[in-house]
């Protein structure tokens, strides 16, 4: 199953080869991995989602508080958070494209049914922006290539997340999340204390950069 963690970490040089060795020592693959800036200085946010059996959450997660760069993580679920991806997608739309002609009208109008936004026209392409959930994004791109459309480039960036806002209970239960269990607000999970994670996980050590 895939697993999403948001950590906010030192922004510092190397910090991203740590990480993906840590998950290589694992035995883990990463499905999508994206950085940024976060709302704190000197602190970069990172959203990572990787494919790993159910019970391996916590292992993934005590792990990663092993390194010193980590400064909070969390992992979060569907109901419990907001989760987003951006796809840009270049499709041919010229004269010789299989569409001919036609090909314009109707990438506007799979566009506009979802809800993906035209930024880029050129003579032989036009480039959609998308941003949603992945199973939207993975649905544009399958109605593209059944359509017979040509897909000349794809990028995306991978899952972005951030915890809901506090809610009713009513609210949570509509967001999949039974009685409220398992909803919080926006905090993160402080960083326990060394003594607090037991070396459960002897066989994982951090390689020398």
């Amino acid at each position: 199953m895939l697993h999403t963690f948001v950590a906010l970490v030192q922004d510092k040089p190397g910090v991203l080869t740590r990480v993906a060795s840590l998950f290589r020592r694992l035995n883990i693959n990463i499905v999508s991995l994206t950085v940024g800036e976060s709302e704190r200085s000197d602190t970069s946010r990172m959203t990572i989602v990787c494919e790993a059996p159910e019970n391996a959450a916590h292992r993934i997660k005590a792990s990663l508080y092993k390194l010193e760069i980590t400064v909070e993580i969390d992992e979060v679920g569907r109901s419990e958070a907001v989760i987003r991806e951006l796809c840009l997608i270049k499709v041919a739309a010229g004269p010789n494209s299989p569409h001919g002609q036609h090909s314009r009208s109707q990438i506007f109008e799979l566009a506009n049914v979802f809800r993906a936004r035209v930024v880029d026209l050129a003579p032989e392409s036009i480039m959609l922006e998308m941003t949603g959930a992945a199973s939207k994004i993975e649905g544009l791109i399958q109605v593209l290539r059944e359509s017979n459309f040509e897909i000349l480039e794809v990028s995306r960036t991978g899952r972005m997340a951030m915890r809901r806002g506090h809610h009713t209970s009513r609210v949570l239960k509509a967001l999949g999340t039974p009685n409220g269990e398992g909803a919080t607000g926006p905090d993160f999970d402080a960083k326990p204390a060394a003594d607090l994670i037991p070396n459960e996980f002897e066989d994982v050590h951090e390689e020398e950069i």
